[in-house]
């Protein structure tokens, strides 16, 4: 199977600009915005990113207001503030070997920037890649990981995957089946996550007065520091 996925791979995998590059910074700032966010919408943004704050010295050293701001329209931006804890020791400190002893870094993420950056023989679990690995039965290596992460995204889908055209088909186990949807999150629209969102967008503009916000939403984004309240004054942090 190995074989006929990376013959798959090298002719139809995707031009990603992150996999142009062994930069474990890069990497991680990947990583980080595709959780939970499309491939497609991440580019642009990883690009401008990567301009704005080429090291992790870069991003250490910059306002944490700018880099919520940096972020905004990505969603569940706790991410941007883990990214640059994470920044600020690897700026102090260097990479760990161990990579989740980075703040916000869990075992999918370590294992990413450990295989794409570092040459470390250890397979990233993401969702994509574990879907192939159960469906096919077949225990694949580091080598195969974007093939298997691109497989996952392309063909080899949550509910109805698209058996004629993947290249493991023949000697897939689960060839032909469909499965049971996964549990969705809640539609964002109308959602407390749309107005913790918009309440964020707007302080993200200039701060505003408490009594002019959704309070509710401005007490939710304050336990998760990304907003500041001084003195009935809404704002993001310095």
């Amino acid at each position: 199977m190995k074989g006929r996925l990376l013959a798959w791979f090298a002719e139809y995998g995707r031009d990603l600009p992150w996999r142009e590059t062994r930069d474990p910074y890069a990497i991680l700032v990947s990583e980080v915005m595709l959780q939970q966010t499309q491939a497609s919408r991440v580019v642009p943004r990883w690009l401008a990113w990567l301009e704005r704050w080429p090291t992790p010295g870069a991003l250490a050293a910059a306002s944490t207001g700018d880099v919520i701001r940096e972020w905004q329209g990505l969603g569940y931006n706790r991410r941007a503030l883990r990214l640059q804890r994470a920044a600020r020791v690897v700026a102090e400190h260097g990479w760990p070997d161990d990579l989740t002893e980075l703040p916000g870094v869990g075992r999918y993420t370590a294992d990413a920037v450990a295989c794409f950056a570092f040459g470390r023989p250890v397979l990233p679990g993401d969702v994509n890649v574990r879907r192939v690995q159960e469906r096919t039965g077949e225990a694949f290596d580091h080598t195969c990981a974007q093939a298997l992460m691109d497989l996952g995204a392309t063909v080899c889908i949550a509910r109805v995957p698209r058996c004629g055209e993947c290249p493991l088909a023949k000697l897939c186990p689960s060839r032909g089946r469909r499965f049971e949807p996964l549990r969705k999150q809640g539609a964002f629209e109308g959602s407390f996550r749309q107005r913790r969102a918009e309440t964020l967008s707007l302080v993200a503009e200039h701060p505003r007065p408490l009594a002019s916000l959704d309070v509710d939403a401005v007490r939710a984004l304050e336990k998760d520091e990304l907003v500041l309240v001084t003195d009935e004054l809404v704002s993001l942090p310095a």
